[in-house]
């Protein structure tokens, strides 16, 4: 019950990683604040964990600084919402970039922010966690936006590590591969798409949302309490060939 009495907000909790980690946290005795858009895939969460929810889209700067403020206290957090477009680079749209630039980056410095400024106002020390890829360091064919976005993310990450670092405030990313959510299976069902990518993964497959919300704890956690600034790889050893 490592996180027993802390409030954790996981935003995108509602599928994949971000409801494994929900789950994952509730099961070890946080008080999950679970952020989604979904009223209907919130009320399952809660029904599961006991969770508080709160309905916001997370392209909607000001809805989502609302929630944000609304929420405090928060002792950690998650910033896992994060959404895709498949595109050629010829045929991306600046609308794309844009809505994935909302959701995937400006929300999680949103969140951080006013989390940040709640946990420094009480001389609370904490962690925050931002749900990266290894999109942000390879480019993958149609995901411009998608790449543009995750790279954005990291070094939003090594800012945040840098200065909330000094306030006793943890930040890192975890860069997951190909995670068996909804949305890989949208992106990768392919499988002249997919058999390349399992191919170069030396575990020799894509992992469950479980594995990645694991990781996440641990970041989270007091365990990892010299961990800052990191952009750690969750990939099976895909970055190695």
């Amino acid at each position: 019950m490592e996180f027993a009495g802390e409030r954790i907000v996981v935003t995108g909790a509602t599928k994949g990683i971000g409801r494994a980690t929900a789950q994952l946290l509730a099961e070890r005795g946080a008080k999950v604040v679970a952020i989604g858009r979904s009223k209907d895939d919130l009320a399952s969460l809660a029904a599961e964990i006991d969770a508080e929810t709160h309905s916001v889209d997370l392209a909607d700067p000001e809805a989502v600084r609302a929630v944000a403020k609304a929420i405090q206290p928060i002792d950690r957090l998650v910033n896992n919402a994060g959404t895709t477009s498949l595109e050629p680079f010829l045929e991306t749209s600046v609308g794309a970039i844009q809505e994935l630039m909302a959701v995937n980056v400006i929300a999680a410095m949103i969140f951080g922010q006013e989390t940040a400024k709640s946990m420094i106002a009480r001389g609370k020390k904490g962690a925050i966690v931002n749900v990266s890829s290894i999109s942000s360091s390879l480019g993958f064919a149609d995901h411009a936006a998608y790449c543009a976005s995750k790279g954005a993310l990291d070094s939003l990450t090594t800012v945040m590590a840098n200065e909330l670092g000094r306030q006793g405030i943890r930040v890192n990313a975890v860069c997951p591969t190909i995670v068996l959510t909804p949305m890989a299976v949208k992106a990768w069902s392919d499988p002249a798409k997919a058999d390349p990518m399992l191919k170069r993964i030396p575990l020799g497959r894509f992992f469950e949302p479980i594995e990645c919300a694991e990781t996440i704890a641990f970041l989270l956690s007091d365990k990892a309490s010299m961990v800052n600034g990191v952009t750690m790889p969750v990939d099976g050893g895909f970055l190695i060939n």
